[in-house]
């Protein structure tokens, strides 16, 4: 069986998708294969992707979850990596190291730090900053989970599939759902695993985005 399921999900990401999946075909772990989830992008994204080996996906009617759950009913694996276009890993051990604590069985999704970039603006430089610390998380109870950055046990994805109704926080449902399992579940939350990401959780506070996440 495949051992890591890579889905990046797409819709106008150009500017970024050439250098994210450079950084992820230089990492020392190997053992993945990509899906992109295209929103029907209409600049130069899919043209990008058909350039490295990528199994393409479309989805017309975007929904987060949805797109996620395209490809897992498809691809068969052992771990799920969820990875936003736009968020380039920092190091060449990324993978390895976002993928190190599902080795616990106990251990459901891992999520990694996310850093702004020189040119985010201070309220998503303070989102990132205040987020995502310096200190590695065990969250039995706390189900903050971030899948712009993350990996979760495939067998476990498969039989809890995300919400497919949603327009966003989909993740935090997915973990609010897994924790409450009663199987002791744990979430992590490893920095070690960072990646660069333009714009902070609530994408300078817009304000559709902001009611969608209360």
């Amino acid at each position: 069986m495949l051992e890591t399921l890579i889905i990046i999900r797409t819709k106008n990401e150009d500017r970024w998708l050439k250098a994210t999946l450079e950084k992820i075909f230089s990492q020392k772990y190997k053992k993945f294969k990509i899906a992109i989830v295209d929103n029907y992008s209409t600049d130069r994204t899919l043209e990008i992707a058909k350039r490295y080996k990528t199994e393409i996906f479309k989805i017309k009617k975007f929904l987060p979850g949805k797109a996620i759950n395209i490809p897992i009913k498809k691809i068969r694996s052992n771990f799920v990596v969820c990875l936003s276009a736009h968020c380039i890993p920092t190091n060449d051990n990324w993978l390895s190291n976002l993928l190190k604590p599902l080795k616990n069985k106990k251990v459901a999704a891992v999520y990694g730090k996310q850093l702004p970039m020189f040119y985010s603006d201070s309220q998503n430089y303070r989102d990132l900053k205040i987020v995502f610390g310096n200190d590695k998380r065990i969250q039995k109870k706390d189900y903050f989970f971030h899948n712009a950055n993350s990996a979760i046990r495939a067998s476990l994805l498969r039989k809890y599939l995300f919400n497919e109704k949603v327009s966003n926080i989909e993740d935090r449902i997915w973990a609010k759902q897994i924790l409450n399992l009663k199987k002791n579940f744990q979430i992590i939350y490893e920095p070690n695993a960072a990646v660069f990401h333009h714009h902070g959780l609530h994408q300078s506070n817009n304000k559709k985005r902001l009611e969608g996440v209360i």
